[in-house]
C-alpha cells in the first residue's frame, strides 16, 4: 500500500514546467524583480498558475535571497499587558502588516532563562519598547548578544555612530497623560493633590515616570502634592491611603491607571466619603472599567492608533530608511470627564 507522506511543496520549477516558460521568468515574477522586461500578460499567467497550483513562497529561501526576514521584533519590558498597551500594539501590528512585515513581541522576564528571540528569528529590526518612556532599552550584555546574533538594526543602539535615538516627543506621549490629569483637576479648583501609584512592582519604572510628570505639572501650576503611595484593593492600602489623604486636606487624586482609580474610589465610598464631593479621582488609560464603574471614572484617553502608527514608522524607518513623517501624537492625550471628578467642594473645607 502506498505511503501517505506529506504533500510535496509546489516550487517555481513546477510553475515553469506547467506554463512552458523558463524558471528564470517565473522567479522574476514571483520575486517582483525590478528591471525585467516581462510582459503584463506573462506576469499574469505566472501569478494565476502559481495560485492554481497552490504555490507558497519558501520563507527560508526568500530570506537567503533578499537578506530579509520581514520580521520586526519588539522587546517589551516585564509590564502587565493592560488594555491600552495591547490596543497600541494591535495598531502597530496592523500598520506593519500592511507594509509586509510581521510584528513579534518578546517580553524579557527578570531572571528568565529562555533563549532571546533575536537569536532564533533573525529579525530585520529589533526595537526596545522601554525607550518610549525614556528608559534604557537594552543592557550592555543584551547589546552584545544582539550584535553577536548578527542583528544589524537595533533601535535605539547608542554604540553605533549616528545611531537613532528616541524622539523626545515619543517620551512625552507617554507622560502627557499625567500632565492632563493635573491640569484637569486644577481647572476644577483643586489645590491639594495626592498620587495613587500601582502596587504592582512591574509598574514601578512607568509609575515613577508618570509620578514625576504629575509632580512637575503640579509645581508649574503652584499646586501642592501632599503624598504619593501605592494602593491596592486587596490589602487595605487603598483604605489607609484615602483616610490619610482626607485627614490632610487632599481633595483630588491622580491615579496611575483606571484600576488604581477604581481602588481609590471604592475606598472613599467605603469610608463614607462622596465622590467627587469629598474626593475627586481621575484615572489613566480610559479602559472599559472606567466607563462601567459606579461612579464612572474620569480618565485619560490616548490616541492609541497614532502611537501604534508611530511605532510602526520607527520600525520601517530602521528597516527600509522610510522617513519619519508622522507627527508624534504627544498632545492627543485628553481627559474623558465622567462622574468621579467635579469642582472642589468649598463647603467641605476644600481650598477655593
Amino acid at each position: 500500500m502506498a505511503g501517505t507522506g506529506a504533500k510535496r511543496r509546489v516550487t517555481a520549477a513546477d510553475i515553469a514546467r506547467s506554463l512552458g516558460v523558463s524558471r528564470a521568468t517565473v522567479g522574476y515574477v514571483l520575486n517582483n524583480t525590478p528591471g525585467q522586461t516581462i510582459s503584463e500578460a506573462t506576469r499574469r499567467r505566472v501569478l494565476d498558475e502559481a495560485s492554481r497550483l497552490g504555490y507558497r513562497p519558501h520563507t527560508s529561501a526568500q530570506r537567503l535571497a533578499s537578506g530579509r526576514s520581514r520580521i520586526i521584533l519588539l522587546v517589551l519590558p516585564d509590564w502587565p499587558m493592560g488594555f491600552t498597551f495591547s490596543k497600541h500594539l494591535e495598531e502597530a501590528s496592523a500598520a506593519l502588516d500592511e507594509a509586509g512585515y510581521s510584528l513579534v513581541t518578546y517580553t524579557r522576564r527578570a531572571g528568565g532563562h529562555s533563549r532571546p528571540l533575536w537569536e532564533v528569528l533573525e529579525p530585520d529590526v529589533v526595537i526596545g519598547y522601554a525607550m518610549m518612556v525614556g528608559l534604557d532599552a537594552f543592557s550592555p550584555d543584551e547589546l552584545d548578544s544582539l550584535h553577536a546574533a548578527g542583528v544589524t538594526k537595533v533601535f535605539p543602539d547608542p554604540r553605533l555612530p549616528g545611531a537613532s535615538s528616541p524622539d523626545a516627543a515619543s517620551v512625552a506621549a507617554i507622560v502627557a497623560g499625567a500632565r492632563r490629569q493635573v491640569q484637569h483637576l486644577h481647572s476644577l479648583g483643586h489645590r491639594r493633590l495626592a498620587i495613587a501609584l500601582s502596587a504592582d512592582p512591574r509598574h514601578a519604572l512607568l509609575a515613577e515616570s508618570r509620578s514625576r510628570a504629575a509632580r512637575h505639572a503640579a509645581e508649574q501650576l503652584e499646586l501642592g502634592v501632599v503624598d504619593a503611595r501605592p494602593v491596592d484593593y486587596r490589602d487595605g492600602s487603598a483604605d489607609r491611603a484615602v483616610e490619610a489623604w482626607h485627614e490632610t486636606g487632599v481633595t483630588a487624586v491622580v491615579a496611575f491607571n483606571d484600576e488604581t482609580a477604581a481602588a481609590t474610589v471604592g475606598a472613599a465610598v467605603r469610608a463614607g466619603l462622596s465622590v467627587p464631593g469629598d474626593l475627586a479621582v481621575v484615572g489613566h488609560d480610559d479602559t472599559p472599567l472606567a466607563a462601567m464603574f459606579v461612579p464612572s471614572i474620569s480618565s485619560v484617553r490616548f490616541d492609541t492608533a497614532g502611537l501604534g502608527h508611530y511605532l510602526a514608522e520607527i520600525a520601517l524607518h530602521e528597516a527600509e530608511g522610510r522617513p519619519l513623517s508622522r507627527q508624534v501624537p504627544d498632545l492627543d492625550a485628553t481627559v474623558v470627564v465622567r462622574e468621579s471628578t467635579g469642582p472642589v467642594n468649598t463647603d467641605a473645607g476644600g481650598d477655593p
